[in-house]
């Protein structure tokens, strides 16, 4: 703690009150209290390449609003003091830009509405504002939004209020917390779709009627240059307090990481409270753990584990986890959790598809093409020694279409270009049957793509394989990879989410086996066939590229 004549004593751990007013006592041309927040906006935007500054005003935007054209942008913002929100939301698949207040303060009308019009003459199709539920920030970006629209821009606002702290909300309703980020990013695959502005309000104005938010403290926070928010004893908690600073409603002692997040999701959920979120067994939600700032990771971490075991133990599937430092207030030692309850649609926005499959398509080039010496190798014994270039011609050909190519939001779509490219550039056998593995897979994802899902595609590619190949498992051919896997994996429609990770990880081990069990076998199809039994002395090619190749999968899943 420090002290100055004049003045209470203030906390140490805020670091930018006391640098703050260090630099007030020894004046200086920078570091000044009113600067830190033009000063936090010129250090965000410096060090990432893909975000600027609008002149003139606390707005933070895409560095590449060419790409917005045709589609609807997002705006969102507030008062600073809770980095990463929002400036750290702006991106490609979430915010086109932000606007920033004072500390804890609504940013004013005026820059909001330089923001829109920004977003607009960049060439979206319309400008969508997402702004938490708090009078001020209601007001200003309504304002701007009137304004925008005198000028003839499309633009609508959703309001978020996901608190669940009071039984009997007053009239300025529930507050807008860290389910907004949630929001946030589901507006955000959204539009980057190409949906249009009503469909992306309808979307996210109903999920955010399934957003539920909590925070509990061992600390209050102090704005810069003023004392704490409120006073809490050593030993004391305090829970649901909102992310300005405010008391909560109630204040216990400290207890156990267990106990605290029982507390906070018995209260989330307490169905005699006007601002509960309705959860029973069986509803799946996305889950965030966040980090009002001052809490290590290894108490986030343990707070985590606790409130995953705590949702599970009321029958709530966790789809998703989100854990870390997501709406932050200042210096704050506390955390919040938010659940948004979600069907297979909102999964399929909050993970997009496309984002998953290509790092997922990278990897799987990146371990071909390392390995292909090592099946030359192998196929020089059983064939014409190509299976590793036949292999990393394809690696290579996806490479290039992906450089220039959108990697479609639908898995259906994906394996049938997939399989329009491998038919085309692979060649041999291996590119026939790889297209024809994945044409018959597709249809299977084309209405959903949950977990039993692509095991009835995996199921269906390799039954054409089979019919039209020729080969069956025993006959030493990539199948006794493929079909032990694909065997496993089926049970994803009978066990529980929870252990899907381990069929998967199941399913790889017994590709693997059968890979190297096609040492030992004598081979009834392919072009082994016509070599003698006594010189394949190594394990088949085909099916230990399988194997690398759904190892590489569950590895990177």
């Amino acid at each position: 703690m420090i002290s100055e004549p004049n003045e209470s004593r203030f906390r140490l751990s805020n670091g930018v009150t006391m640098f703050i007013r260090l630099r007030n006592k020894y004046p200086s041309p920078s570091n000044e209290l009113f600067g830190c927040v033009d000063e936090a906006l010129e250090g965000i935007v410096s060090s990432n390449g893909g975000l600027a500054l609008l002149r003139g005003h606390r707005v933070v935007l895409r560095s590449d609003l060419e790409h917005l054209k045709g589609k609807v942008a997002l705006l969102s913002g507030g008062g600073s003091g809770h980095e990463p929100a929002h400036a750290g939301y702006v991106g490609r698949g979430m915010l086109s830009g932000a606007v920033a207040g004072a500390v804890f303060s609504a940013p004013p009308p005026g820059s909001v509405l330089a923001a829109i019009m920004a977003l607009w003459q960049s060439g979206a199709s319309g400008v969508l504002l997402l702004v938490k539920n708090y009078t001020g920030d209601r007001l200003n970006f309504g304002l701007a939004a009137e304004k925008a629209r005198a000028q003839k821009v499309p633009v609508d606002m959703v309001i978020v209020n996901d608190d669940c702290a009071f039984t009997q909300p007053s009239k300025a309703g529930r507050r807008g917390l860290c389910g907004t980020v949630f929001i946030h990013k589901l507006a955000g695959a959204l539009a980057e779709e190409g949906c249009p502005l009503d469909v992306i309000v309808a979307q996210v104005s109903k999920a955010a009627k399934n957003i539920g938010t909590l925070g509990v403290s061992l600390s209050p926070c102090s704005v810069p240059g003023y004392l704490p928010s409120f006073q809490l004893p050593p030993g004391d908690m305090e829970l649901g307090m909102g992310i300005h600073g405010e008391p909560g409603i109630k204040r216990s002692k400290m207890a156990s990481a267990d106990e605290v997040v029982k507390t906070m999701v018995d209260h989330m959920t307490d169905p005699s409270s006007q601002s509960h979120l309705s959860l029973k067994s069986g509803d799946r939600v996305v889950l965030c753990v966040n980090n009002l700032c001052a809490l290590s990771g290894l108490e986030m971490a343990v707070v985590t584990k606790a409130a995953i075991n705590c949702l599970k133990g009321r029958g709530v599937v966790v789809t998703r986890v989100m854990s870390g430092s997501f709406m932050t207030s200042l210096e704050m030692a506390g955390m919040s959790l938010s659940l948004m309850k979600v069907d297979e649609e909102m999964i399929r926005l909050f993970g997009p598809f496309a984002a998953v499959a290509r790092p997922v398509l990278e990897s799987v080039c990146k371990t071909l093409l390392q390995r292909q010496d090592e099946l030359n190798a192998l196929d020089r014994g059983a064939g014409d020694g190509d299976c590793g270039n036949t292999h990393a011609l394809a690696a290579k050909a996806i490479q290039e279409w992906m450089q220039t190519n959108a990697i479609p939001g639908s898995p259906s779509l994906l394996l049938t270009a997939l399989a329009g490219l491998l038919e085309e550039k692979m060649g041999g056998s291996s590119g026939a049957l790889y297209s024809l593995f994945l044409t018959a897979a597709a249809p299977h994802l084309s209405k959903s793509n949950d977990a039993p899902d692509w095991a009835k595609a995996m199921h269906a590619g390799t039954e054409a394989m089979k019919r039209y190949g020729g080969a069956v498992p025993g006959d030493r051919t990539m199948l006794d990879a493929l079909c032990p896997a694909v065997e496993e994996l089926m049970k994803l429609s009978t066990v529980p989410p929870a252990l899907h990770i381990d069929v998967l990880q199941a399913a790889v081990e017994k590709s693997e086996v059968g890979a190297e069990s096609t040492r030992d076998l004598t081979a009834r199809a392919g072009r082994a066939s016509y070599v003698a039994s006594d010189r394949l002395t190594q394990p088949d090619p085909g099916a230990v590229a399988v194997a690398a190749i759904l190892r590489t999968v569950f590895e990177f899943l």
